[in-house]
């Protein structure tokens, strides 16, 4: 979560002059009243407290862990995140943008009452609760962070009004060990939550037919308002935190369909996140520049070679090379739809059926 991976995107997107395409905003941080849309108050207090003494932090919180150490700001840099992710969705519901990107954003582990996996505040579960506050009936969730987005899931796991749809590596092989097929929502909401759990090693066509096997179908019959999408980019073959093999390209392919969906389903209204993503030079800045090309409609080609000055600025902050062009020489990704065939012997399309068979007939959609 080295923040230097937030600066990299950033300069990358100006360097291809994506920021004069778009409006660029500063939201306001999340006060405690947005943030109890989805916390609780005491862990609140607790990450009050740690913030301003993080040698005080209580470990029952999941502050001052491994995975969350307490520092100094730690509510505010945690509310600033939140309150960006709440402010694009009220652009995008009030019409003010037809599409927003936070990437920032997507930290998806962090739960009502806990942090959990480098998350403190849930901004995504945040900006889905602030839609609904607002009037939304319907808003969708769609996660290909390699990790389960549990912490979204657990927000809405008795809400029929939300759709959440997470693809991540197997709860057998990772983090956090959660997101079965089997996890389809509460009594009161079955076939609200949908999880497809891919096998370690999936690579681009798997990956990319996995998503298209599962998502479309959802959306059509759910028919949202508003798509939420989170887009970590440890999926990524270089990530040194997970087990699957995609491609930036296949990456890219899955944006481009996040934005049709969008337009196809929910009425363009499009709110984008960032998430995970640990191999912070070569990959994430490159990933979520192109998921900011796509929202503000000036997509960057992947054969597009990489300003110098941006590889330069990349030696000077982290003594690394930094890539040369926008894709991985995988593009065009090709992969075989769903409706091709399916083979019992393939172990992904064995998850894909698992999903199917799990959630599809919750929702009045054949497995």
């Amino acid at each position: 979560m080295d923040p230097v991976r937030l600066a990299l995107t950033r300069k990358l997107v100006g360097a291809f002059g994506l920021d004069r395409e778009m409006e660029v905003v500063a939201a306001k941080p999340a006060g405690e009243s947005t943030l109890r849309l989805v916390h609780r108050q005491d862990y609140i207090d607790a990450v009050k407290a740690a913030s301003a003494d993080p040698a005080a932090a209580d470990v029952s919180y999941g502050l001052g862990t491994l995975d969350d150490p307490a520092f100094a700001g730690m509510h505010e840099v945690s509310a600033l995140i939140a309150g960006q992710s709440v402010g694009a969705a009220e652009a995008v519901w009030r019409g003010d943008a037809e599409h927003a990107v936070n990437f920032a954003g997507g930290l998806h582990h962090a739960m009502p009452g806990g942090a959990s996996g480098f998350c403190v505040y849930n901004d995504a579960s945040l900006a889905i609760a602030r839609l609904l506050e607002l009037g939304a009936e319907r808003v969708a969730y769609v996660d290909v962070d390699v990790h389960h987005g549990d912490g979204v899931q657990a927000a809405f796991w008795e809400d029929p009004r939300v759709l959440t749809i997470s693809l991540h590596e197997h709860p057998r092989t990772l983090f956090p060990q959660t997101g079965w097929p089997e996890e389809t929502g509460a009594d009161s909401a079955e076939g609200s939550a949908v999880n497809v759990a891919l096998p370690a090693g999936t690579g681009d066509a798997g990956w990319v037919r996995a998503f298209h096997a599962v998502v479309p179908e959802l959306l059509a019959e759910f028919r949202p308002q508003v798509l939420v999408t989170q887009h970590g980019a440890d999926t990524h073959f270089e990530d040194p935190l997970a087990h699957l093999a995609v491609s930036l390209d296949a990456q890219r392919a899955v944006q481009v369909a996040c934005h049709e969906l969008a337009h196809e389903h929910a009425g363009g209204k499009w709110v984008a996140l960032g998430g995970g993503g640990y191999a912070v030079v070569d990959v994430v800045p490159r990933s979520w520049t192109h998921l900011v090309g796509i929202a503000a409609g000036r997509p960057v080609a992947p054969e597009t070679m990489i300003p110098e000055e941006w590889r330069q600025d990349v030696f000077a902050r982290t003594r690394q090379f930094g890539p040369q062009r926008m894709t991985d020489g995988r593009w065009p990704v090709s992969w075989a739809s769903w409706e091709s065939g399916y083979d019992p012997a393939d172990r992904l399309d064995q998850a894909v059926r698992a999903t199917r068979r799990a959630v599809f007939p919750l929702r009045g959609l054949l497995p």
